[in-house]
């Protein structure tokens, strides 16, 4: 039976094989094997459906947070749960990026991660750009680890670095075992570690000046 969730479910495999360019309401219901006409009882438009595609994979992150715990412990755990649900999604994840999302499933990664840095004493201003430096990092370290931005990736075996010209590249040349190799979780952890050592000077600052 052709239903809201069959539909998103479609449209989120689409996307994951071919992006989202390739969604259409016709594709997805070729997909379904059903009439374009039966999808829109379900879904009023593209527009919505990626919406609900954004909405579906937001609603899958598992938020481990304790409360309790100190606001950069909790800032680590939400930081791995939003990179360890756009592994599994990496291409619905640039949708979920693009989308305005009013959802409560949709809103409600965003409103724990502004109460961690709220709790940690930064304004609302501070808070918001705090949360788009994370998204963008995030977003960044993913597209490097599936290939899409290359240049700052691991160097491919079959380029070979270790014979460049070291007159004209000594870094390059000298750095090359470490060019060519690539431990993606430890990478993200070490960028990761430094936001959150910089957000703790910065929040340690703002509250020397209040004092």
């Amino acid at each position: 039976m052709l239903s809201r969730d069959r539909i998103v479910t479609a449209a989120i495999a689409v996307i994951e094989r071919e992006g989202a360019d390739a969604v259409s309401m016709r594709r997805i219901a070729a997909e379904l094997g059903v009439g374009v006409m039966s999808l829109y009882n379900h879904v009023p438009n593209k527009s919505a459906l990626l919406d609900a595609v954004a909405e579906t994979v937001l609603s899958q992150i598992e938020f481990t947070d304790d409360p309790a715990a100190h606001w950069t412990q909790r800032v680590r755990m939400q930081a791995r749960a939003f990179r360890q649900i756009a592994h599994h999604y990496p291409r619905c994840t640039m949708v979920v990026v693009s989308r305005q999302l009013r959802s409560t499933a949709g809103l409600l990664p965003v409103e724990r991660a502004l109460a961690t840095l709220r709790d940690a004493g930064f304004d609302g201003r501070e808070a918001v750009q705090m949360l788009r430096v994370f998204i963008a990092y995030i977003v960044g370290s993913l597209l490097r680890e599936v290939g899409v931005t290359p240049t700052f990736a691991p160097v491919r075996p079959d380029i070979a670095v270790a014979e460049v010209d070291p007159a004209l590249f000594p870094m390059v040349s000298a750095f090359a075992p470490d060019l060519m190799a690539c431990d993606h979780e430890e990478e993200f952890d070490f960028g990761l570690e430094l936001l959150v050592q910089t957000m703790a000077v910065r929040a340690e600052q703002a509250a020397g000046r209040e004092g």
